[in-house]
């Protein structure tokens, strides 16, 4: 599989902060690649390291075969970027910002046709500054593909937006590859990584503490398996922690957590519950995610 970045020792301090410390990794052409982690953990400061936008202290770095230092113009040509912070002009129009962008490059896609596709055609006259936080991420994808490139990056693309607008943008992202692109995403949205991601970088203080597919990061993990029910009138606790495969149990209120590494831990507790004559509702399993992956790797729950 061609490679389309490798970097190799990257590292990018700032005073006494040391932003981003020694990581490596690469990303093959074709797939969905996600850096993810909590906020200040560096993904801004690599993937702005990897577009040329910064300059590294130490480390090499190849993207479709070029420097970034050294052949930043020449990159920016085959390259898309959608920022984290990002904005335009309030008054500038839809049709105005794709008709200035279209004007960077040699051979833009039809801007029309991008509009059409990102559900923006309806939009086309109207102002930035009367875009749903929705639409102006849908718009700066469409600015970021206008250039036709090879290699897409996206930097915390569904920040801020409703959980409807969060899943119409995953769709577009799954349009994009499906269209042949290669995609960077960074996000600290760990579901998202999970849904989107062929492969993903787990970062934390500016290192790469786990890096592999969501599937084999989720399974390696040996997470424990979560059975969450409601009961009425109190609960005896004590005859489900002797139950086969159960670690812990969480009681508050009426609402009870069994935690358990068996693949069979659901039948046990239903069985349990039914031969004790124990009222339940609301009964239902969770699986091990990738969230769990981070909060074994680094004993913290996910920074806001």
């Amino acid at each position: 599989m061609a490679t389309a970045i490798q970097v190799d020792g990257l590292r990018k301090v700032y005073g006494d902060l040391v932003a981003v410390d020694d990581i490596s990794f690469v990303v093959n052409e074709g797939e969905i690649f996600g850096m993810v982690g909590p906020n200040g953990a560096g993904k801004t400061t690599a993937i702005e390291c990897i577009e040329s936008l910064r300059q590294p202290n130490a480390g090499r770095l190849q993207v479709l075969g070029l420097d970034p230092q050294r052949d930043g113009y020449a990159l920016h040509r085959r390259i898309g970027v959608q920022l984290q912070q990002a904005a335009l002009p309030d008054r500038l129009k839809v049709w105005e910002a794709m008709d200035l962008f279209a004007a960077l490059y040699d051979r833009p896609l039809d801007w029309r046709t991008l509009l059409e596709r990102f559900g923006l055609a309806d939009k086309r006259n109207a102002l930035f500054a009367k875009l749903s936080g929705g639409q102006k991420q849908r718009l700066f994808i469409a600015l970021a593909l206008i250039g036709d490139p090879q290699l897409v990056f996206m930097d915390e693309l569904t920040t801020g937006l409703d959980p409807q607008a969060r899943r119409s943008m995953w769709d577009l992202v799954r349009d994009i590859r499906q269209g042949g692109k290669t995609i960077f995403l960074t996000t600290h949205f760990m579901e998202e990584a999970e849904r989107l991601c062929d492969r993903v970088a787990i970062m934390d203080h500016g290192r790469i503490v786990a890096l592999d597919t969501p599937e084999k990061l989720i399974h390696g993990l040996a997470a424990e398996h979560r059975v969450v029910f409601t009961v009425e009138n109190g609960f005896d606790t004590e005859r489900f922690r002797n139950l086969p495969g159960v670690t812990r149990l969480e009681q508050i209120g009426e609402r009870v957590v069994v935690y358990g590494k068996e693949d069979d831990l659901v039948v046990e507790v239903v069985t349990a519950l039914s031969r004790g004559g124990i009222r339940f509702r609301d009964l239902r399993t969770e699986q091990p995610s990738l969230e769990d992956v981070f909060l074994a790797l680094t004993g913290r729950e996910i920074r806001e």
